[in-house]
């Protein structure tokens, strides 16, 4: 069975760091591209940065570039994204998503695999 566990949320102020992790079981993690995304209240999933199975190339959303880098681990099974320069507007949860194949994907609708998700939030 594959499983996806986030971790590392939490409340921070603006400015401020985070580190996420998400743990992968049940797979090969890496024959699987891995997405970040987010989703505030109201408001539709929100594409955050993905990383092919090699690590040799990253995207990130619009919102996010320059503050936010995804990294993984495939030793570990684990995708990482550092989140720099907080502001409130980062504020949702955030999952991590997996494609069983090498499709760099930008769209939920992309993705087999998700996890629970973990919250975060950031205070002005």
């Amino acid at each position: 069975q594959v499983q996806l566990v986030e971790s590392g949320g939490g409340l921070v102020q603006a400015g401020g760091s985070l580190r996420l992790s998400c743990a992968a079981s049940g797979r090969t993690f890496s024959n699987d591209v891995m997405g970040w995304f987010r989703q505030a209240p109201g408001k539709e999933r929100e594409f955050v940065a993905v990383i092919n199975r090699s690590s040799t190339f990253t995207n990130y959303g619009d919102s996010v570039k320059g503050r936010f880098t995804i990294s993984r681990d495939n030793a570990k099974n684990t995708v990482y994204l550092q989140m720099n320069d907080l502001k409130p507007e980062d504020t949702a949860v955030y999952y991590c998503a997996a494609i069983n194949s090498g499709i760099v994907a930008t769209t939920p609708d992309q993705y087999h695999y998700w996890g629970q998700g973990t919250q975060v939030t950031v205070s002005s």
